[in-house]
């Protein structure tokens, strides 16, 4: 402990050497850093912006857009009629001619189960129907409300239209 002449610098001292011991204070800035840092940001859910449906057939599912760069450019390209591919048993995939906006993107992002994404780095629209996990580049766009109904109609590939509502 610092002694100084002035009594309230000796009690701010002691106050200052306490929580430096407090296990409270390590924790609260972990926890703070963890709410702050990229991935746990790009893990949060963004505001919806748009009601979209994947028609398959007769069939459809249905779900939201966020708001954010990347999915608004997704959106102005709606309607769009594209095939889906099967890719590693978890996600449905089709890679655009032209890339999309990635003002503003995360780093990367979780895909899980649900997640509409854009996966930066091959430029393809990303719809997972099994958790995947972190992946750098994988910009979140929305969400399914339904991501096993998805891989029930399309087991392997299939001819989509994804429209907005």
């Amino acid at each position: 402990m610092r002694v100084e002449t002035n009594g309230s610098l000796q009690i701010a001292s002691r106050r200052k050497s306490a929580l430096s011991r407090s296990p409270i204070l390590p924790l609260g800035l972990l926890l703070l850093a963890s709410l702050c840092s990229p991935a746990t940001m790009a893990e949060r859910p963004e505001e919806e912006f748009m009601n979209i449906r994947i028609v398959i057939g007769s069939e459809s599912v249905e779900g939201v857009l966020y708001d954010n760069a990347t999915a608004r450019d997704f959106a102005s390209r709606l309607p769009l009629s594209i095939e889906l591919e099967d890719y590693a048993s978890k996600e449905k995939v089709h890679t655009f001619p032209e890339k999309l906006s990635l003002e503003g993107a995360p780093a990367g992002s979780k895909g899980m189960s649900g997640d509409i994404t854009y996966y930066s780095p091959w430029g393809n629209l990303a719809i997972f129907y099994k958790d995947h996990g972190y992946a750098s580049g994988l910009v979140p766009l929305g969400r399914l409300n339904d991501p096993g109904k998805l891989a029930r109609l399309c087991s392997t590939s299939c001819q989509v239209r994804i429209e907005s509502m």
